[in-house]
């Protein structure tokens, strides 16, 4: 007797239907074909043990197991259910009607409870698009699942809820989830508010700038000065994410596994904080089972490396292309994919090895070497992609004591989102480009030319400073940034002037200071 499942192996962001086709005959032998691995050719012994626990007794037979397309590798135990629903159907104790308009998806315990599973979001737009009626899904990854309309999404808790809902003597009701309710509920709820930081004028500023044009930052401070405290804060004054953005940063979390449990959608842009023991892999992705790295994971968010310098240099480099790119292509001996990582790269470090070196209070015992030995650990090509070089001071006791907290972060990002706003309506036109930070050489030299004064001193800067093409164009968008937080439509000389002076390590003078 052969009896078809349908299921389905994420690779990447998209899915792919994978048909189990069962046949039972006479014998005692079992085959699995369809190029499985480890985790699933074991499925086996859970399921044998998770049928028996639930009350049926485990067929004798000869089962023939075939995963199709037999091309595509499976990997992980999230076949368990739609193999064992298979050879109950085969066995004659799940009915065959329901099972062409349900794809289903789970590992199984041996005592038939279904465990959550990574990829559920991804899994649900296939089912979609292949126009089935439901998907079938473990209980913790329902509300992930149906986020995707016209789909029931339902959840269960074992297998012998699933059994009895496809034999009919169980009622059970699709999950509904109203996306934007939930998508707007937690969007403006955050633990950091920059009310909370005293002092550092210049600094909020700066990041005021760069969260306008969505720029990459690098803030150079003694220790204790603020610089990962304000970084943390940097989310609260990003504009909100669109639904859009919010599926996609969904889809990336979910592939990884990492989605909390019970979550539907991510609401608020991702912030991501590695430590700077990070391997290069698990920068980019591309594991064994080709998942997202850290730079993916901060898609449409954040990217912060605090005390870049301890970062290893082959880990920074590999990020050059992914900040220019907004994606990234990784390329394996099994496999080829492309994740995209479109984020604020936001970085900070001491000024030097003891970190005092320009501190009034403390006093620095680094040699010239020395300091200039820790620069370059950060290569010029990296720096060349900070658009913003942000000295972080220590802050005054007068001011660190002031009981007036600062200005809110809902303040500071009602202008953030107007700066925008004037830069979705420019670019309309433009597809693919949001903000100033994505502004092709061709867009700068139509939107960021600067006039007559500008370009002096443009020219200036640019012959003392000896700056780079890639510098020149940095500082025309963070430019362009000031003047749209500005509401001025042409970049004039003291938005020039400003965006020279977040070109901090750009000074040839900055170990002799």
């Amino acid at each position: 007797m052969l009896v078809k499942t349908y299921c389905a192996a994420v690779t990447a962001l998209e899915a792919t239907t994978i048909t189990i086709e069962v046949n039972l005959a006479r014998g005692t032998m079992f085959h699995l074909s369809g190029l499985a691995d480890t985790a699933v050719k074991e499925s086996y012994d859970r399921i044998r043990a998770a049928i028996e626990n639930n009350g049926y007794k485990a067929p004798t037979a000869d089962l023939t197991i075939n995963m199709s397309p037999a091309d595509i590798r499976k990997e992980g135990s999230s076949y368990d259910l739609p193999l064992a629903i298979g050879i109950l159907a085969a066995y004659g104790k799940v009915s065959e009607e329901l099972l062409p308009r349900y794809m289903m998806i789970g590992e199984l315990g041996l005592d038939g409870k279904l465990k959550p599973i990574s990829g559920a979001l991804s899994i649900a737009i296939r089912a979609r698009k292949e126009h089935y009626k439901g998907l079938i899904v473990p209980r913790e990854n329902v509300r992930e699942a149906a986020v995707v309309n016209n789909l029931d999404v339902l959840g269960m808790d074992n297998l012998a809820e699933v059994i009895g809902f496809l034999n009919g003597s169980l009622d059970c009701e699709p999950t509904v989830v109203d996306t934007r309710n939930e998508f707007y509920k937690q969007q403006y709820s955050f633990d950091f508010d920059f009310a909370d930081v005293r002092g550092q004028e210049s600094v909020k500023r700066a990041l005021e700038v760069a969260a306008a044009g969505s720029h990459n930052v690098i803030l150079i401070g003694p220790p204790g000065s603020g610089k990962s405290m304000m970084a943390k804060r940097l989310p609260s004054i990003l504009p909100p994410l669109s639904l859009a953005e919010s599926l996609e940063t969904t889809q990336i979390h979910s592939v990884a596994g990492i989605l909390p449990s019970g979550t539907s959608l991510i609401s608020q842009r991702p912030f991501r904080s590695p430590h700077h023991t990070i391997s290069q892999v698990a920068m980019t992705g591309g594991t064994q089972k080709a998942q997202p790295g850290e730079v993916s994971l901060a898609h449409n968010g954040v990217l912060f490396c605090d005390e870049l310098p301890e970062f290893s240099r082959s880990t920074l480099e590999v990020l050059r292309q992914p900040l220019e790119d907004r994606k990234i292509t990784i390329s394996r001996a099994k496999y080829t994919i492309e994740y995209p990582c479109s984020f604020m790269f936001v970085a900070s470090m001491n000024p030097c090895p003891c970190g005092y070196f320009g501190d009034p209070t403390h006093h620095c015992v680094c040699t010239p070497g020395q300091i200039q030995r820790y620069m370059n650990r950060i290569s010029g090509p990296l720096l060349d992609r900070m658009d913003l070089h942000i000295e972080v001071p220590v802050v005054p006791f007068n001011q660190l004591s002031q009981m007036q907290p600062g200005e809110s972060s809902e303040v500071i990002r009602n202008r953030v989102i107007a700066a925008r706003k004037r830069q979705e309506e420019r670019y309309k036109d433009f597809k693919g480009i949001y903000s100033n930070a994505q502004m092709t050489e061709r867009m700068i030299h139509q939107f960021a030319e600067p006039d007559e004064a500008g370009l002096s001193m443009l020219r200036m800067a640019m012959e003392r400073l000896h700056l780079s093409a890639r510098a020149y164009n940095r500082i025309l968008k963070v430019a362009r940034t000031i003047a749209d937080l500005e509401g001025t439509e042409r970049v004039q000389s003291h938005h020039i002037a400003e965006a020279i002076g977040y070109r901090s390590l750009d000074r040839t003078d900055w170990a002799d200071r």
